[in-house]
């Protein structure tokens, strides 16, 4: 994450939301309360409603939710007014695949890290920032892969090819290799995974019912 902030307080005119979307050359910024707390976040196409002007007499009845909405946000004159609350936020803990998840779903760009306990602003995170975590050295996810799987697998062999991971050996329990794959897809920078592992122990077969016997009439 980036912990330069460009931030805006509920109070905030209109006018000076857009200087520090232009100034700063941001698609977006968050609003905060006195206390450093996200209320919501202000997008461009937030700002961009204002093109459309206020509501016209009688719209109201005919409009539905989202349109209020929309009408709302076109005739607000403060941060307060305009911004699109609660905002979408993460913490310094969450995983990142989660992030890019929340930013897919919601269809966002950027996320404010909060502090999980005050909801207090900590930094901004990106999709460009995301895009990063597949940019790391295939040396640095090899030793992180090592770490997780080497205590579960014998003679473990582990290579990494621009994100794809391959690994080899044996494990004790068919069932554990469904775990190690997914322990190695939740590391930073992993784009596929290639499991060939061998286990000493099926404990996932499932035994045919034996059939009753059948006995003959005398």
């Amino acid at each position: 994450m980036s912990r330069f902030v460009i931030a805006v307080e509920e109070g905030a005119s209109f006018t000076d939301v857009v200087d520090a979307v232009c100034r700063f050359r941001v698609d977006a910024v968050p609003v905060v309360d006195r206390n450093r707390c996200v209320v919501g976040i202000v997008s461009d196409d937030d700002l961009l409603l204002k093109g459309l002007g206020g509501r016209r007499a009688g719209d109201a009845i005919f409009e539905g939710c989202a349109r209020r909405t929309q009408s709302r946000k076109a005739a607000g004159r403060t941060a307060a007014e305009i911004m699109t609350s609660p905002a979408i936020t993460v913490t310094e803990d969450t995983p990142l695949r989660r992030a890019a998840q929340l930013m897919r779903d919601n269809r966002v760009r950027q996320l404010p890290v909060v502090d999980p306990v005050t909801g207090c602003i900590l930094g901004l995170v990106r999709q460009a920032d995301l895009l990063k975590v597949f940019a790391r050295p295939a040396e640095d996810i090899r030793d992180e892969v090592i770490a997780v799987v080497a205590p579960f697998v014998r003679r473990c062999v582990v290579e990494v090819d621009r994100g794809r991971v391959a690994v080899s050996g044996g494990v004790d329990r068919r069932s554990r290799i469904a775990a190690i794959v997914d322990e190695i897809w939740r590391i930073d920078g992993v784009v596929d995974v290639v499991a060939d592992l061998t286990f000493a122990h099926d404990d996932l077969a499932v035994a045919a019912p034996r059939r009753p016997r059948k006995v003959a009439d005398r």
